[in-house]
């Protein structure tokens, strides 16, 4: 069995917390993990962020089986385009709703791989060897600007515009996700999260808290009060999970 834990916490500043998220499950047991930053609209960002992670979990907990990396990407590739055409079409019709999306970033776990996918700057991680690994690439106008050697990584710490996003689902009428399956190994760490984490808690503070040797609902609290300790002025949601290690080798668990 897999260990995983998810936390929200709506932060210090914020009147209401438009993250979403969650940990599912599926008929033979695999795991999703799913972060979603909503924004737009009045309160319409929570409504956006629901919505996906509503739909991710019904989808998933009615799925039987992934059992190829081929398959969980164009699994979550589809759900994406789904998820996307129905925020979309609310944004539509309802006048609170112009213009709400979400950031999503979306985890796959089976035995041996681990499917990523993502739309925005919500991040996914890994950890293993003591060595921490940032999955994503923020859909971000500071991380343009970073890769086109225009500002320094920690200049854009403190951009004005740090914030925007150049990619959300829900948005427009067709949006492309980043899909990609890696290797999960055992001991290895994943963590997802919104960037009201990743605003306040930098690569060395995630590297000292993974390193833990505690159970990850402490290092997931943590990261969460930490954040909350330096200002906590956006809303704060992760997810950590911990590959098993197998001890013997026995009957297929599922």
């Amino acid at each position: 069995m897999m260990d995983g834990v998810f936390y929200t916490d709506r932060g210090k500043v914020r009147p209401h917390n438009e993250d979403s998220g969650g940990l599912y499950q599926n008929k033979s047991g695999q795991y999703l993990a799913v972060i979603a930053d909503g924004m737009g609209g009045h309160k319409a960002g929570d409504v956006a962020s629901n919505m996906a992670t509503q739909m991710l979990q019904e989808k998933w907990q009615a799925c039987v089986t992934i059992e190829t990396p081929e398959q969980a990407e164009k699994w979550l590739v589809q759900m994406l385009d789904h998820i996307n055409a129905a925020i979309y079409q609310l944004a539509q019709e309802k006048t609170e709703c112009t213009g709400m999306g979400t950031t999503v970033v979306i985890a796959l776990f089976a035995d041996e791989f681990f499917t990523v996918a993502h739309i925005g700057d919500s991040r996914c991680y890994k950890y293993q060897n003591a060595t921490l690994s940032q999955i994503t690439n923020d859909h971000s106008l500071v991380n343009e600007l970073v890769r086109s050697g225009e500002i320094t990584k920690k200049d854009a710490k403190h951009h004005p515009q740090k914030n925007v996003v150049l990619k959300a689902l829900g948005t427009q009428p067709q949006v492309g996700a980043d899909v990609q399956s890696l290797s999960w190994d055992q001991e290895a760490i994943v963590l997802l999260c919104s960037d009201g984490l990743t605003d306040k808690v930098d690569d060395d503070d995630l590297i000292n808290h993974l390193s833990q040797d505690v159970d990850i609902s402490m290092i997931g609290k943590q990261l969460v009060d930490l954040a909350n300790e330096r200002g906590g002025e956006d809303n704060v949601s992760l997810v950590i999970m911990k590959h098993p290690i197998h001890e013997e080798k026995g009957e297929a668990s599922c």
